[in-house]
This record gives C-alpha cells, structure tokens and sequence, in this order.
C-alpha cells in the first residue's frame, strides 16, 4: 500500500463511519467506498464490515489496520528525527494532559510556547489522570500531565500542589457540612480524586450528604456552586477569578494542613532527548517561576 492509503485505512477505523471518514477525508462517500473496495480486493479479503451502524473491522482487518499505523508512526518518528538535524525545533509534541489541568492552566503555559517556538505542532489529548496514564503506558503521546499520585518509573517533574476548598454562597465553615440541607454538587472525576474526598469526608462526619447532584463537568459544579444551587469541592485551580459573594473554606488534613493535590509532568527517558520536549519542559519551568 502507498502512504495516502494507509493514512485512508486509519482514518477509517478511527471513525467507524463512512460519512465522518468523508469529511475528513475531503472525499464523497462513493468514492470512499469504491476506494476501499479497491484496497480489499488488493489484501484479498474484507477489512471492515458494513452495517447501518458504522464499520467494524474484521480481524483481518485488525492486522491491515495496525500494519498501517505502524508505518505511519514510523514515518512520522523519522521526520522528527530528521528535523531534530536542524537549527531551529520542529517536530510534533504529544501531550496528554488531565482535564482540569488542561482548562485552567495548560492555556497559559502553551500560550508562551506556541509563541516562543512556532514551528512545533501540538497535538492535546485531554481526560481523567488513569486515561492519560494509559496514554503514556501505550506510547501515544511524549509527556503525561497527571494529578495525584503516580507511581511511574520514568522521568518526572512536579509541576504544582493546589488546595481543595469547600465553595458555597451560604456555608462559610466545614461544621456546618453536618447540618446543612443543600445539596452537595460533585463532578464525575477519577476513582482516586473520589476516593481523596470520600476518605475526608468519612473521617469528619458519621453520615453522608443529605442531597447530592452529580454532573460530568468541573466547570458545570463550579458554574452550579457559585449560583447557590449547592455546595461544592474544588480544587484552587480552578478558582481564580472567582466570585467575591462566594465562601471559600479549605479542606484540612488530621494535622490541620490544608489538603493539597501533585501535578506532575511524565515520559519515558526517550521522550526527554527530543527537542520540542526538551523546549517544553523549559518553557513550562519558566511559566512556573513567574
């Protein structure tokens, strides 16, 4: 197969649709579709199965489709290596970042970056920490931004700590939890984030929230708490800006310090060595003495 045809077959399994696959491609569904057929009958066997529900592929399928990808990260981690030859930092940089920290930090940082070196191309994957683990795990991506704890092996950096405030409109202390009737508003977040609050809040009051609103964004708790809708747990990075009417009363530890989350930056020793991460890791250093 030639490199737009791999570059086809990928696009195809990505999207699991003939119609996106299209638009991606800049292509008309027939034309795609007699492409495709053209491809097939070249490996002599059916690669994707057509439903009214999308493509999935065979296990035939399956091997064609890692062969293509194989050979498209090997071209591109050849050019990479290539550009690394050359005065000026070029190349892709990979980041998986976690959610939170890629809406209200991430931007920032980036923002000097893409500024300082704009010849880089970034691709941003974002998500819980576990799925940007993963990522890393998987070789996907260059650098992981990950909070919590981590238990990896190869290089990392620690980038912050950031507190976790109790945010209302009305409760201005941790005593009056025990009491209250308002709802307390959580955003769907990794197990380990859940299980930080959970144990906090076990060890300080025999019984659990009277009412509790669970949605899928931070932003949406944020946005709920600072209507008076309810009480929430957030982390300060998320709360610059931050409404003056609203209390914001921080989370303390058994020894009365203030109970902080890691953000951490991580890679294989091999991601470390290329320029474009090299420059980043720089940049962000810099950002973080500001």
């Amino acid at each position: 197969m030639t490199h737009p045809e791999h570059f086809f077959l990928s696009v195809l399994a990505e999207e699991g649709n003939m119609r996106k696959a299209a638009e991606r491609l800049f292509v008309s569904q027939p034309a795609l579709s007699q492409r495709l057929q053209t491809i097939e009958k070249q490996w002599g066997t059916s690669l994707f199965i057509r439903s009214p529900k999308g493509l999935t592929l065979t296990p035939a399928g399956e091997i064609v489709i890692q062969h293509a990808r194989n050979v498209l990260q090997d071209e591109q981690n050849a050019k990479e290596l290539l550009q690394t030859l050359q005065s000026s930092v070029h190349g892709t940089l990979k980041i998986a970042c976690a959610s939170i920290v890629g809406q209200y930090w991430l931007p920032s940082a980036l923002k000097q970056f893409v500024h300082k070196y704009p010849h880089v191309k970034i691709s941003l994957l974002t998500g819980w920490s576990s799925e940007m683990m993963k990522a890393i795990y998987e070789g996907d991506v260059h650098l992981a931004i990950v909070r919590g704890t981590t238990d990896w092996k190869g290089q990392k950096i620690h980038l912050f700590k950031d507190s976790l405030y109790l945010v209302d409109k009305e409760l201005t202390s941790l005593e009056e939890l025990s009491i209250t009737e308002r709802p307390f508003i959580q955003f769907k977040s990794d197990s380990t984030y859940f299980r930080e609050i959970q144990d906090w809040w076990h060890r300080l009051y025999q019984s659990s929230p009277k009412q509790t609103i669970v949605v899928d964004q931070i932003e949406t708790c944020k946005q709920l708490a600072y209507n008076g809708i309810g009480y929430a747990i957030l982390p300060s990075i998320t709360l610059h800006n931050a409404e003056e009417s609203v209390f914001k009363t921080p989370l303390l530890d058994e020894k009365q310090e203030p109970i902080q989350r890691d953000t951490w930056l991580i890679g294989y020793e091999s991601s470390f060595e290329l320029p474009q991460v090299q420059v980043f890791v720089h940049t962000v250093q810099s950002f973080l003495q500001e």
